[in-house]
């Protein structure tokens, strides 16, 4: 028996394993592993609670066909991060070419207009995931739907924020009526650039131990500013925190290199290089490994 899904991530050539297990694209792995036995337990021959034997074969497929294989993806630190480095690709070129891909899924269509994004997809990613697999013969279509839903997010979540018209308009005093008359317009707020997105959401990820996704956030932030030092400083410092020195050495020499009084940098060189213990002074050793009395004076002090 195959399964084949044509939507969502699943269009794009990619096999979405959060999709399949019905975990969010930014879940950790302790998350993950908990959905899977969930999962595991309700597909398994051994507590499987289907009575018709087709159910029962069904479950068992829909278990060694996608559910493994997308806990073995997932749980592994290497393929893991690869996958998650090809659903960040996936997602920034969705998002160049978002309106010419059709959704199926009311959901998904209300995530791309959504004033919330993320409080909409783990709302509605909640639901989809609660009832994925109580019917096995609804698995795929759920499947479809929450990697659809995937898809969306990434599209909110990595999409240019520059390439969206602001809404509001902000009245020059040339254009503004009795502009002498009115009041100074406020400053705009200030638009956060994609690398310092990037940056953020890889603090964010540091702070919950997820150093695959920060390490491929901070990877994207250097592609824009390859010569930012906070972004080679930080990502050091999850390198340091990976038992990785060699890799966490090189972003900190680079960082120091751009700005010599870089702070992450500094402590980080500190903790990979702690300075070595001062020798003691010439005199004090001399002083203290001194004998009372030297060879000749021990010889030459007897009475006679």
């Amino acid at each position: 028996m195959s399964f084949q899904i044509d939507r969502g991530l699943f269009l794009l050539e990619f096999s979405d394993f959060h999709a399949i297990l019905g975990v969010s694209i930014e879940a950790e792995v302790k998350e993950i592993r908990k959905q899977y036995l969930k999962i595991a337990r309700r597909l398994h021959p051994d507590s499987c609670i289907a009575e018709a034997e087709s159910d029962r074969q069904l479950a068992e497929q829909l278990l060694s066909k996608l559910v493994n294989p997308a806990w073995q993806n997932l749980s592994q630190d290497k393929t893991r991060t690869d996958h998650l480095l090809v659903l960040k690709m996936k997602g920034q070129g969705a998002a160049r070419k978002r309106h010419e891909l059709n959704f199926g899924s009311p959901l998904a269509k209300q995530l791309l207009s959504s004033s919330n994004a993320d409080y909409f997809y783990r709302t509605a990613l909640k639901d989809l995931s609660d009832r994925q697999y109580e019917h096995l013969d609804q698995a795929i279509e759920l499947t479809a739907q929450i990697s659809e839903l995937n898809l969306a997010y990434l599209i909110c979540r990595d999409g240019n924020s520059d390439s969206n018209p602001s809404k509001s308009q902000i009245f020059t005093s040339t254009s503004t009526p009795n502009a002498s008359k009115a009041a100074p317009a406020p400053e705009p707020p200030k638009v956060e650039s994609l690398s310092d997105q990037y940056y953020r959401r890889a603090e964010g990820f540091m702070a919950k131990g997820n150093y695959a996704q920060a390490t491929i956030e901070l990877r994207d932030a250097l592609k824009m500013e390859p010569n930012s030092s906070r972004c080679h400083s930080l990502m050091g410092m999850v390198y340091l925190r990976q038992n990785q020195p060699t890799m966490a050495k090189i972003h900190f020499t680079k960082a120091l290199s751009i700005d010599p009084q870089d702070s992450i940098a500094l402590e980080g060189k500190q903790k990979l290089d702690p300075p070595a213990a001062k020798p003691a002074s010439k005199a004090s050793t001399s002083s203290s490994s001194k004998p009372s009395s030297g060879l000749f004076g021990g010889l030459f002090s007897k009475k006679k």
